[in-house]
């Protein structure tokens, strides 16, 4: 049954719902249309939030941005306070930081995405590794971790916990700090602070190499599951460094093709705009971005870690760069298509991070005085960060009085959309088609989505007319007897699916 048959017979379907997805950040849902012979006929992953910051930030004050933007997530707050920060240096005419402040930026940003990563690994995703995918519900999340793998779980949470003070330091807080302004930051480290930060680091960096080395073993048990499921080849985009070095903070956008060809490649991010075009579709708040040039058929891509391991010539570190190195030598240097692979991507970069704070730590501009700087006023900024779930751009417009008359904001999930609803298709396909669904099975679907770390708090928002689903369900059966559908367009239609 095609797509365009799916939509004129809906009775002849079943609609299975996994609702909420678990074990990831925000809320979202993945519906799967399945005919009496367990044939999948559709597998869509949806966003039922909804959050308007580019909307309500309009009218205020510049300056105001950085501190408000943060609030869309209380797991990746400094990567919207520092990707709202740049876009604000822009503003006010600052091409440059001063030494000091850029590496105490920095500092902060190496610290988020230690903790997010560990977050996310250790007390989302690592069931999917530590358990098999039909063991009993209760076991599968970070009570079971805790109870059958107690040092694993206790070095996620120590590892969140550096992180954590990092941007404490950094910030002011743990969540939602205050520490960059317009053109800088607002206080140096002390040598006391950063004593304080070197004390646990190289225990740090053991548990990550540690980490990957549980990894390495995930792979060697089932490497052709571990490359087979939910794989995907797709087009990959990061910022690099000027010399192709892996840059979390800033950097030119590099795109490659899923032969490991350049799309483009130290594209200026504040040309995003050429490059990149975002689609609505009328069943989800989240868009869907892809590049100009390809359509949006063929021109979506990935983001994140795994794109980021791809996209790099090097790791300026030298045991990130050695684990790297192996990584890329599973397909003979050229792009992992693995979804899977993310995870190990992810640890790879929670390792740079220890490294990469090493290096801060000991650099003596972190002490500097001069922590701030400005320009010539400007009219707009555009200001673009790797988040730890990718790419990550805040575009804004100011008026003559300095107030934010346009917003535009592509987060990492975002940019991810269209290859996670790819991912859950072919696990639908090839994991679930044919047989009568059951928890474990669905689980699969929840593995590969999990596998992004989405943060779909972050990456909802909506063009025109916001999309609404009325359902009317007779109270004491709870079948559903009718429902409406306004689509992004504003048209209001009858939809019904037998269950």
């Amino acid at each position: 049954m095609s797509e365009l048959e799916t939509a004129a017979h809906p009775e002849q379907l079943c609609r299975v719902a996994i609702d909420p997805l678990s074990r990831v950040e925000g809320h979202g849902k993945v519906t799967l249309l399945v005919d009496r012979n367990h044939h999948i006929r559709q597998a869509r992953l949806h966003i039922v939030e909804f959050r308007g910051f580019e909307k309500f930030i309009q009218g205020r004050p510049y300056w105001e941005v950085p501190v408000a933007v943060q609030r869309l997530c209380g797991i990746c707050p400094v990567s919207h306070n520092l990707a709202a920060a740049k876009a604000v240096d822009q503003l006010i005419g600052v091409e440059q930081l001063p030494p000091a402040a850029e590496k105490i930026r920095r500092l902060m940003h190496y610290g988020q995405t230690l903790q997010s990563h560990a977050v996310h690994f250790f007390h989302l995703a690592s069931p999917d590794f530590l358990f098999d995918f039909d063991n009993p519900i209760a076991q599968r999340n970070i009570g079971g971790v805790m109870a059958d793998y107690p040092d694993i779980a206790r070095q996620g949470v120590r590892l969140r916990k550096y992180g954590q003070e990092v941007i404490r330091i950094t910030a002011g807080k743990r969540v939602h700090g205050t520490g960059t302004v317009p053109g800088g930051v607002n206080k140096a480290l002390t040598l006391q602070e950063r004593n304080y930060l070197l004390t646990d680091l190289e225990l740090m960096t053991q548990w990550g190499r540690h980490i990957l080395k549980l990894m390495k073993k995930a792979y060697e048990a089932n490497p052709g599951y571990f490359t087979r499921f939910a794989a995907i080849p797709s087009n990959y985009l990061s910022l690099v460094r000027a010399d192709g070095a892996l840059d979390l903070y800033h950097g030119g956008l590099r795109t490659k093709n899923d032969q490991g060809d350049l799309l483009f490649d130290h594209l200026d991010y504040r040309r995003y705009s050429q490059v990149i075009r975002e689609q609505v579709k009328s069943w989800s708040y989240m868009k869907f971005p892809f590049i100009n040039s390809l359509g949006p058929e063929k021109g979506w891509y990935r983001v994140g870690p795994l794109a980021r391991i791809n996209n790099c010539d090097f790791i300026p570190t030298p045991v990130a760069e050695e684990e790297r190195r192996e990584f890329m030598a599973l397909n003979n240097g050229q792009p992992i298509h693995a979804t899977l692979a993310y995870h190990w991507a992810r640890m790879i970069e929670l390792l740079y991070a220890t490294e990469a704070i090493r290096e801060l730590l000991l650099d003596p501009d972190i002490f500097g005085d001069e922590l701030v700087t400005r320009g010539e006023m400007t009219r707009e900024g555009i200001g673009v960060i790797e988040a730890p779930r990718g790419t990550l751009f805040h575009h804004y417009r100011i008026d003559e009085d300095g107030l934010i008359e346009k917003a535009n904001l592509i987060v990492s999930t975002t940019n991810n959309n269209q290859a996670m609803n790819e991912s859950i298709r072919q696990v639908a396909e090839n994991y679930l088609d044919g047989k009568e669904l059951t928890e474990p099975l669905l689980n699969q679907i929840e593995v590969a989505v999990r596998a992004y770390d989405p943060c779909l708090s972050c990456a909802t928002h909506a063009l025109g007319q916001m999309p609404l689903i009325v359902e009317l369900v007779e109270e004491d059966s709870g079948v559903m007897i009718d429902c409406l559908v306004r689509d992004a367009n504003g048209k209001v239609r009858e939809s019904f699916v037998e269950f």
